[in-house]
């Protein structure tokens, strides 16, 4: 099947054209007709599957089709609620990418960054508004955005909207939302908390579920590496540099840890950056763009801190720390191994983790080579010791949180630089 195949405008095949895409994968090819025919959507697609091109192109097509000449203010129509402040900007861009030639206004609103702008870009009139819960939330208490007129509502990443504690957010915000209207939830996972939340917002939703439920990409290349916990940073530096590794995303379980790798890193003349919560927005921006552009070679994160990260063809991800959550651990993975590249996903597991990483071969349904390191075997006789904080970690991360601070973000600086004719992963 081609793009050209699914009913989609001349104006919105220029601009996909112009990125050199011609078939749609396979999320792509079974959520464009779905969300044509207008009504509600419940999808399951792994990171990196191509979701967000999934609704933005049905939804710009929907709005050409079904928007009158007006000479008055553009009244806002469509509403998609993300998460994090990087995947706001992610879908953002891929509005205006594939909106370029259609005369449709969007804009972005998160909160890390001053309000006034993104105030007078709605005043100013939109189609379009992607937003992140907390920010959406100030604006509508301040009377500066309606939402009287949505037709179209997306949820993006709804489970880890969950995760992140803001169903309370999620339900405010539906009240002011008119009673018609169609529905798009995105999910990773059809969990029992994501199939509550669908009962209760969904009318007979179509169901797309383009991989199996907490599924690891099959272009992926998974290896844990054993090791002494003392030993991690001394084998992830013996790794990148034996291996030649050029751009590498590493994930760590805290921010402290974060900032530790890499000072310690740098220290080994190998470039890094962190990204995570505590980090200004501008500093998370940098990083971010600088990773992307080559001139750093790893960029450490936390889970929540990458949700979001979009790179074309990323080589390495390594789980530093494996995750305290199993799901986390393919969400992490998920980052390398796009749109029909190979990827590699390492983890280093020392004696502490050993639970954790049977939590995770339980969740996958397959066991994960090992391979020791010559130089770094683990000691036979360590003894695990309790991880600090993790069940408490997990608990905050479900609380609601307070809606000034919720989610921002600003758009990455770095562009895609090359366009090979293949599926796209946005």
């Amino acid at each position: 099947m081609l793009f050209t195949e699914l009913g989609l405008s001349e104006s919105i095949l220029r601009a996909i054209a112009e990125h050199g895409y011609t078939t749609p994968t396979p999320i792509q090819a079974k959520s464009i007709p779905a969300v044509l025919k207008g009504g509600d959507l419940l999808a399951a697609a792994q990171t990196g599957t191509g979701k967000t091109a999934g609704f933005t192109l049905p939804i710009l097509q929907r709005l050409l089709s079904n928007t009158k000449p007006t000479s008055g203010k553009r009244q806002l129509k469509v509403l998609i609620l993300t998460p994090t402040r990087e995947l706001a900007a992610q879908v953002q861009e891929s509005v205006v990418t594939y909106g370029k030639y259609t005369g449709l206004k969007s804009t972005v609103i998160f909160g890390g960054v001053g309000a006034n702008p993104q105030i007078k870009a709605i005043q100013a009139g939109l189609d379009i508004l992607v937003a992140t819960p907390g920010r959406l939330l100030d604006l509508m208490s301040q009377n500066c955005v309606s939402l009287s007129a949505i037709e179209i509502l997306v949820l993006d990443e709804a489970d880890r909207m969950l995760d992140m504690g803001f169903l309370r957010d999620i339900k405010k915000i539906l009240a002011a939302l008119p009673k018609q209207r169609q529905n798009l939830l995105f999910s990773a996972t059809f969990s029992t908390e994501i199939k509550t939340l669908a009962d209760s917002l969904l009318n007979t939703p179509a169901l797309i579920e383009v991989a199996r439920s907490n599924s690891a990409n099959e272009a992926i290349a998974q290896l844990i590496y054993p090791v002494d916990r003392t030993n991690k940073h001394p084998l992830l530096a013996h790794l990148i540099k034996s291996n030649d590794w050029k751009q590498v995303l590493v994930f760590t379980r805290t921010k402290h840890g974060a900032n530790k790798l890499v000072t310690q890193l740098e220290k080994d003349g190998i470039t890094s950056m962190a990204i995570h919560g505590n980090k200004s927005q501008s500093a998370r921006t940098k990083a971010l763009a600088d990773f992307k552009a080559g001139k750093i070679v790893v960029l450490v994160a936390t889970d929540i801190a990458a949700r979001g990260i979009d790179i074309d063809q990323l080589p390495h991800v390594v789980n530093y720390d494996l995750p305290n959550v199993s799901e986390d651990y393919v969400h992490r993975i998920g980052r390398t191994g796009r749109a029909g590249s190979n990827g590699v996903a390492v983890s280093l597991v020392c004696v502490d983790e050993h639970q954790m990483l049977k939590d995770i071969e339980k969740l996958i349904k397959q066991k994960l080579p090992q391979e020791v390191i010559p130089g770094f075997e683990p000691d036979p006789n360590a003894v695990a010791q309790p991880i600090q904080m993790r069940s408490q970690q997990h608990q905050q991360s479900r609380k609601p949180r307070p809606s000034g601070n919720a989610g921002g973000g600003s758009k990455p600086a770095a562009k895609r630089t090359s366009t090979p004719k293949r599926s796209f992963s946005h």
